[in-house]
């Protein structure tokens, strides 16, 4: 536990169910969640199957038991399961296979694809899948809006040099934090701070976005999920 707190800055409710993991796990979890999660008024249209991103656009859509979903990953999953989704199938926890999944499972001269995502979100993903042929309903089901400060506990914890890891779950909620260390003029102090990414590109954009300033270390989990990147917990230095 040498290595100090661990700062969690996934968005509320993911946040604190993380924080119970790694509170768990033996470590001190401080909570400083970057983005701000709201869901936005969903109307389900005419589709052939829903694509799920998150586990938040899970939580924001209405419950169609009998449509088809399609998950980014098992958590995402199992999200929609818990919400009454009937007929869910995951793919392996990135953007890219689950269009793979999709362009494998369905077909692109039926109905179109419904993509549940939060505003600003899954641009790419909706390109691919439209690159397989398939017409693609892109809707916001959430808003993902940045906090406002940092917690003031967060600060003078991150300030005295208590902090010695930092988790990202997301290239957005990696920025979105740094720009509240800078705000508060500690960016400095990530030198002492290793970076725990749930995937290689968020670590790259953590790296990217604290420059000039740079992390004690950055590493990534093997696979993009929680249980993966918790995972680092034992092995970081």
């Amino acid at each position: 536990m040498s290595r100090g707190a661990i700062l969690i800055t996934r968005p509320e409710p993911g946040g604190a169910e993380t924080a119970a993991r790694v509170a768990a796990l033996g470590f001190t979890p401080l909570l400083a969640p970057a983005l701000v999660l709201a869901p936005r008024h969903f109307v389900m249209p005419p589709a052939q199957a829903l694509l799920l991103t998150s586990r938040a656009a899970a939580r924001s859509v209405p419950v169609n038991p009998t449509l088809p979903v399609f998950a980014v990953g098992e958590a995402t999953a199992a999200e929609a399961r818990g919400r009454g989704f009937a007929n869910v199938t995951a793919a392996a926890g990135t953007a890219s296979e689950l269009a793979r999944l999709a362009a494998a499972r369905l077909d692109p001269a039926g109905l179109p694809l419904l993509l549940a995502v939060g505003q600003g979100y899954a641009l790419d993903l909706a390109a691919e899948l439209r690159g397989h042929g398939f017409r693609v309903i892109r809707r916001i089901a959430y808003a993902a809006e940045p906090a406002g400060s940092l917690p003031p506990e967060v600060a003078a914890a991150w300030s005295a040099g208590r902090i010695g890891t930092v988790l990202f779950h997301s290239p957005r909620s990696a920025l979105c934090a740094i720009n509240l260390l800078r705000a508060a003029g500690l960016a400095a102090g990530a030198r002492r701070v290793e970076v725990l990414a749930i995937s290689r590109r968020v670590g790259e954009a953590a790296a990217a976005a604290i420059s000039p300033e740079q992390w004690r270390s950055v590493r990534h989990a093997p696979r993009p999920d929680e249980e993966a990147l918790l995972g680092l917990l034992d092995r970081s230095d």
